[in-house]
């Protein structure tokens, strides 16, 4: 029979019960549904989101156009609005009309501005309001 030594506590826990006690890991079934719905409720949240920022990448692709078409070039404050109206039928943006579009002289050149607060519904009576501001200086 071998002697075991005294400060080994696999030994201790042999000479005392006969086994080993183990200790279990892993998670609990408990544990993996408070994660499922934790991670759930985040992509739900994207779910929701993604359109939002879809429509905004629009809006935003709007303005770059418009920008690209008419800087420098000595456009009126018509064209740009004409330019912006056509654009947003393209691109059928929705949310916000190309009348909510702001064009204002400044600096030489106009300011266009699309500034608007997008609400969509979460879980019940709980909803994401996000708002976006973007501003393009089209010189002359």
């Amino acid at each position: 029979m071998k002697v075991s030594k005294p400060g080994n506590k696999t030994n201790l826990a042999r000479l005392q019960g006969g086994r080993i006690a183990s200790r279990e890991e892993g998670m609990t079934t408990l544990g993996l549904l408070i994660l499922i719905v934790f991670i759930g409720l985040f992509a739900f949240a994207g779910i929701r989101l993604t359109p939002v920022y879809l429509n905004y990448l629009k809006v935003a692709g709007v303005l770059d156009g418009v920008y690209k078409e008419f800087d420098s070039q000595n456009a009126s404050r018509e064209a740009i609005r004409t330019s912006i109206s056509r654009r947003f039928d393209v691109e059928s943006v929705s949310e916000i009309t190309a009348r909510d579009i702001k064009v204002t002289p400044q600096d030489g050149g106009f300011l266009i501005t699309a500034q608007y607060d997008h609400t969509t519904p979460f879980i019940s009576n709980v909803s994401f309001t996000v708002s976006f501001d973007k501003s393009t200086l089209v010189r002359r």
